[in-house]
């Protein structure tokens, strides 16, 4: 389907969703939650996209909400967000259940929802030049866009309500520091750092990917994740792939997984 602010791009096995409105820093309005919505339904539903990068045209990754737009609606900014919200979670829901693994390349600032984003990518690379802030609360609104479950995991609840609470904004290396990040690198490297990083996932065992994400993202008690683990590995073990690393082991060869 042809989307009005994002680009889709498919390469091989990677599939690349570029937020599309550098004359608005990429700031979200309802019709670019629609069109991520729409990318990460194709992306989840497509086999052959075995790595997903994020990533924003411009200088911005995302600026999060088109404030603007709050503005404009009035007294409907409450149904608004909610329309905006549907699309959004859905999906970073989407990527973030996929098997294919998810490449955050943040581009440059990543505000509000654009920080959220970032951190709902399963590994993230950004640009020197990047900077994150949560920004919600100096407009008097709260985190949206996956952000109070992904943060805290990522760098403890006292670190997430300080971001949260104070705005406090982090450079590419704080966040480095702090975790959220996998990785900085100079800004003209970005793009191709992630290219190389997707192509190296696509081609492993995606299945596996899958079930790997999803034990990471289980919130059980010790049993209960164990009992998920010995089915993930146990299924893992059944498939094509699995079958093909374990060969691949024993006859000392590197193996050629297919993604099934």
């Amino acid at each position: 389907m042809p989307y009005e602010h994002i680009d889709l791009t498919v390469h091989g096995a990677v599939a690349t969703i570029t937020l599309n409105r550098p004359n608005e820093a990429n700031a979200i309005n309802l019709q670019l939650a629609k069109d991520l919505c729409y990318a990460a339904m194709v992306c989840d539903e497509t086999p052959s996209i075995r790595a997903v990068v994020l990533t924003g045209n411009g200088r911005f990754f995302c600026a999060g909400g088109d404030i603007s737009t709050f503005a404009a609606a009035g007294d409907a900014v409450p149904h608004l967000l909610k329309e905006i919200t549907t699309y959004l979670h859905s999906a970073v829901s989407r990527l973030a259940r996929g098997n294919a693994p998810v490449i955050a390349a943040i581009n440059g600032a990543a505000a509000g929802a654009g920080f959220s984003l970032a951190c709902a990518g399963d590994l993230a690379i950004a640009a020197e030049s990047a900077s994150f802030t949560m920004a919600y609360t100096r407009i008097g609104l709260v985190p949206d866009g996956s952000s109070t479950y992904f943060l805290p995991k990522i760098v403890g609840p006292r670190r997430a309500l300080e971001l949260m609470l104070t705005n406090r904004t982090l450079s590419a290396q704080e966040a480095l520091d702090w975790g959220i990040l996998n990785k900085v690198v100079a800004d003209a490297d970005l793009q191709a750092e992630a290219a190389k990083l997707a192509a190296s996932l696509a081609a492993g065992p995606t299945l596996a990917y899958g079930r790997t994400k999803a034990l990471v993202g289980a919130e059980l008690d010790l049993e209960a994740q164990m009992e998920l683990e010995t089915r993930a590995i146990a299924d893992s073990a059944r498939s094509a792939d699995g079958k093909a690393g374990i060969a691949a082991f024993l006859a000392k060869q590197k193996p050629v997984f297919k993604g099934d």
